[in-house]
């Protein structure tokens, strides 16, 4: 057994997706590969780590985020049509990370996809872990779509659709879906799934001979696309919405750092010099 696995504290794979690298399955599929190296080893399933040990991937050393460093951040996203769900795209074509903020450390992770041709809501973290059950599909996260529909619609069909339909890669159905608003050809129906499968909400609808010409995803869970956010701008979750995310998968919310003592007699002596300056500042009346 090397060395570090003695002083460890986490585990290989858990601070790679933290560290924004992939899920934590991906991590695992990765070491399994032989893509990842720790202190000149070849890393293997199991093998933990600490902070100050080297960590290689694919040759590069990472820029890993152990647990007391991390903030669990969430970033909501308004993706217009045209852009991509990858980091970078061979055909040139917009990415839904071209406008994020960067992070110092770490990267975004997209939470699930959305194709080419739909818009709306989508989550990005850099907690990997939060990625990864978020997107599994034994969490049974219900996403909510606007669509716009063109056909005819009565009420067998939208009972079929909840009742399920049996697709190409299994059977499939809305748990719930109602009218909106409009009519003739701009009518707009509401509808959830459970599942992030491959444009599962097209597929639905065209199984029952209706055409969709929009579709816009309006919910994630407990997270709802909010209106002053416009098309191509995100805006970070705050930490109320972050903690119902992890409840939804059963993650634990962060604690806060430990204050070290060092950390505690530098800010004393940050409060003793602002009581100085403020004691000898001219006084005004």
């Amino acid at each position: 057994m090397r060395e570090f696995k003695k002083m460890a504290d986490e585990k290989l794979q858990k601070v790679l997706a933290r560290s924004g690298y992939g899920s934590r399955r991906e991590m695992e599929r990765w070491i399994e590969a032989g893509r990842i190296q720790v202190n000149n080893g070849q890393a293997t399933l199991g093998d933990r780590i600490r902070k100050g040990d080297m960590v290689l991937v694919d040759g590069a050393e990472a820029k890993l985020v152990f647990e007391r460093e991390a903030d669990r951040r969430v970033l909501l996203y308004n993706k217009p049509l045209g852009e991509v769900c990858t980091r970078s795209d061979p055909e040139g074509r917009p990415t839904v990370f071209d406008r994020l903020p960067p992070l110092k450390s770490g990267r975004w992770i997209a939470v699930g996809r959305l194709d080419i041709n739909t818009s709306g809501l989508l989550l990005f973290t850099n907690d990997g872990e939060l990625a990864n059950q978020l997107m599994h599909p034994s969490s049974q996260i219900d996403r909510e779509y606007a669509v716009r529909v063109l056909g005819d619609i009565d009420e067998a069909l939208l009972e079929r659709l909840k009742e399920g339909v049996l697709l190409d890669d299994g059977m499939a159905r809305f748990t719930d879906v109602q009218f909106f608003n409009g009519e003739g050809a701009n009518r707009w129906y509401h509808c959830v799934v459970m599942e992030g499968r491959n444009r599962e909400v097209r597929r639905l609808w065209e199984s029952q001979g209706v055409t969709v010409s929009r579709l816009k995803r309006v919910r994630f869970g407990p997270v709802f696309l909010p209106s002053d956010v416009k098309v191509g701008t995100w805006r970070e979750v705050n930490q109320k919405e972050v903690k119902l995310l992890g409840n939804e998968v059963g993650l634990k919310a962060k604690r806060p750092p430990r204050v070290t003592q060092a950390e505690k007699k530098a800010q004393e002596r940050r409060f003793k010099r602002q009581r100085v300056r403020q004691d000898v500042s001219p006084k005004r009346g």
